[in-house]
């Protein structure tokens, strides 16, 4: 395995949704550090504090629960990138998601339609609207699924299934864009310390700490699938133990399993 700046050294330009806070925000501040010249585009409603010297950074606004607006900065980001990166590799992260704890539909209706649109929609329609792009230049996607995307997931059906969709659309798109230069990678983090949990109504401390991750180790594992090729990674050993042993059970026995779980993880809806 070569040294983790080497695997970026053919990169020009990583651009990357939700890079305000959690894995997004990682992923920013270390492979600047590791690959200095980095030309970086955040896609997020917040702009990044990024504790990196001389970070080549552009914020681009957006909501992207919004077509209008994610149409908008896609062609701006692209725009932005011909005059200002007009060469070398791409690395597109979509990292953008969030959850939500309770009983369906809770916690409302609006809530699930628009983590399905930021889960979802904006992943398919961000990545087809860079793709000519990322065709003439080359590069990875990288999109943030979860272990959550390995079976159903009560109190957490809508994420969960939104995740599942990021996975196995992943791997199908790794499959058509085989030849064209350019690759599809499914990362698939357990708990993470992000600010997930606290969005998604529950405490920090609700998931065991022993299967938590940082968000540093989730970033190196994601380099260095980008290195050997693969197109999915499940960072962390017990993550990967989990997963697989999940995926061979009956999906109605994997459901009920996952409800008895998640129901015993000290799940307490924050008090606001």
């Amino acid at each position: 395995m070569p040294p983790l700046n080497e695997v970026l050294k053919d990169f020009t330009t990583v651009v990357v949704t939700g890079g305000s806070s959690g894995i997004g925000k990682s992923f920013i501040e270390q492979t600047g550090a590791l690959r200095p010249g980095l030309q970086f585009c955040n896609l997020s409603r917040r702009s990044p504090v990024i504790n990196v010297r001389e970070l080549k950074l552009r914020h681009f606004p957006c909501d992207l629960a919004q077509t209008s607006s994610l149409a908008a900065t896609a062609k701006a980001v692209e725009e932005f990138l011909e005059s200002e990166a007009p060469t070398g590799r791409i690395l597109l992260l979509n990292n953008s998601g969030f959850g939500a704890y309770g009983h369906f539909p809770e916690p409302d209706i609006s809530a699930l339609t628009e983590m399905i649109d930021v889960n979802v929609r904006a992943v398919v329609e961000l990545t087809a609207r860079l793709l000519p792009l990322l065709k003439r230049r080359g590069g990875v996607i990288v999109n943030v699924a979860s272990t959550a995307a390995f079976q159903p997931t009560a109190y957490m059906g809508t994420y969960g299934a939104t995740k599942a969709f990021v996975l196995n659309w992943s791997l199908a798109l790794n499959e058509e864009l085989r030849g064209s230069g350019v690759r599809a990678l499914a990362l698939c983090p357990g708990p993470t310390a992000t600010e997930f949990f606290l969005r998604a109504g529950l405490q920090q401390g609700s998931v065991p700490d022993a299967f938590g991750m940082t968000c540093e180790d989730v970033v190196e594992a994601t380099i260095r699938a980008i290195a050997s090729g693969r197109s999915q990674v499940v960072p962390g050993w017990k993550n990967k133990v989990s997963t697989f042993l999940v995926s061979k059970l009956p999906k109605p026995v994997a459901a009920r399993l996952a409800a008895m779980v998640l129901a015993q993880f000290r799940l307490k809806k924050v008090t606001r």
